[in-house]
């Protein structure tokens, strides 16, 4: 008798099962689905690089809050040194212009004083050399005129270096600076009440004669 085989006698389901969990284990780690935490080791060397990575950001923090000091101070010297320099070119333009001004006002003074100083010595030697002893009888009258036009041109030339000379009216250059520089008072300073009003009416009394004038003559044509 023959007998039959069945072809699943033959499989060792055990066997086939264990080979499909051995071939599964590496598709899935190929597969990447696994995943493992990473060691103390690992976390600690992260934490290094970030605080070293944090202390590099803040020394260039520190590099660039230093450069942006100095260049703050730099545009702040550049900004005094520009407006120093054009205050003291307009400063000293005007120092120097005033000063030369004032040097060609003293320059001519002095020249103008010394030429009045120069008339003066000439005046008081031509007045010194009148000899009234040796005039005589014949002649003195003639010396005479001769002196008094002598004396007449001192006078002339005296008076006219009082006009271009204020110190020779007793008056010294601050004086003469200090009366130049008072303001001047008005006209009516000092004048009472009654004073103004006569000084008034006889400022306007030509004006308001004229005007009544006027008015009356009007009245005269009208009436014809």
């Amino acid at each position: 008798m023959a007998s039959q085989f069945d072809e699943s006698d033959f499989i060792d389901s055990d066997f086939q099962s264990s080979q499909g969990t051995y071939s599964a284990a590496p598709t899935a780690g190929a597969a990447g689905v696994t995943f493992r935490p990473p060691s103390q080791q690992q976390l600690d060397s992260r934490v290094g690089d970030a605080q070293q990575k944090l202390a590099a950001l803040k020394r260039a923090q520190e590099e660039l809050e230093r450069e942006r000091a100095a260049l703050e101070e730099a545009r702040r010297r550049r900004l005094e040194f520009q407006t120093g320099r054009e205050e003291m070119l307009q400063s000293l333009t005007r120092g120097v212009t005033l000063l030369e001004q004032a040097e060609f006002g003293a320059r001519r003074d002095v020249e103008q004083m010394g030429k009045t100083l120069i008339g003066l010595r000439t005046a008081l030697n031509e007045v010194q050399a009148i000899q009234e002893e040796g005039w005589t009888s014949d002649s003195w009258n003639v010396e005479l005129t001769r002196a008094l036009a002598t004396i007449e041109n001192a006078r002339m030339e005296w008076n006219g270096a009082r006009l271009k000379c204020a110190i020779l009216n007793g008056q010294s250059g601050e004086t003469v600076g200090q009366d130049a520089s008072r303001p001047a008072l008005p006209p009516w300073h000092g004048c009472t009440f009654w004073e103004l009003c006569r000084v008034g009416a006889a400022l306007t009394w030509p004006i308001a004669a004229v005007g009544l004038i006027g008015l009356i003559l009007f009245l005269v044509c009208r009436t014809r």
